[in-house]
């Protein structure tokens, strides 16, 4: 699977979350601990307005801290539609995935980075479908293909606290089920 296939498939796991989220379910938990649902909607939010940015060649320091606090407003609806449609865009772009992109970590491929935000995507998409109620909705080969993206980097995203510990699951665990366990969920 490609990685602009393996982002789209995401993306739309995590957006069919966001619309299924009711009006009273905004201030629920979710298996991040430390957020709302409303916290982890508004996560990915900022993490989409990034995009276009860091793919035109911004650096962090240039971005600043402009995307910083609530950024779903009164309509977090709309505001997760109309920042995924840019971001989305701005990947479908010619020549986009060929690009460096400049991250708090150092200059990366923008497929590295793909990847990346694939799997925030998918991983929290199932964290917000978990939280409200209804399925995931992340398919086998998606998950095989974000394993195989996540398991050599999982150590680092750990030590930079971006993910909890492994939980163990059974080896015949199904593909999402192994992919949200390496990630520190609980299946």
């Amino acid at each position: 699977m490609d990685v602009l296939e393996a982002h789209g498939q995401a993306m739309t796991i995590f957006d069919r979350a966001v619309h299924e989220v009711e009006p009273g379910q905004w201030d629920g938990p979710t298996p991040c601990t430390d957020w709302t649902v409303t916290d982890l909607v508004n996560h990915l939010v900022y993490e989409q307005l990034w995009v276009p940015e860091l793919l035109a060649g911004a650096t962090m320091a240039e971005v600043g801290d402009r995307y910083d606090g609530d950024q779903l407003g009164a309509e977090p609806v709309a505001a997760w539609e109309k920042s995924a449609t840019t971001a989305r865009g701005a990947w479908l772009e010619p020549g986009a995935i060929e690009r460096t992109v400049h991250l708090s970590f150092g200059d990366t491929s923008a497929t590295e980075y793909c990847w990346q935000m694939t799997v925030d995507l998918a991983v929290h998409g199932w964290d917000l479908a978990t939280a409200v109620g209804v399925p995931h909705r992340i398919g086998d080969d998606l998950a095989g293909a974000l394993i195989e993206v996540a398991e050599p980097a999982v150590a680092h995203w750990q030590g930079a606290g971006i993910f909890d510990p492994p939980v163990p699951v059974p080896g015949d665990a199904p593909p999402a089920e192994r992919l949200v366990a390496l990630l520190g969920r609980r299946p």
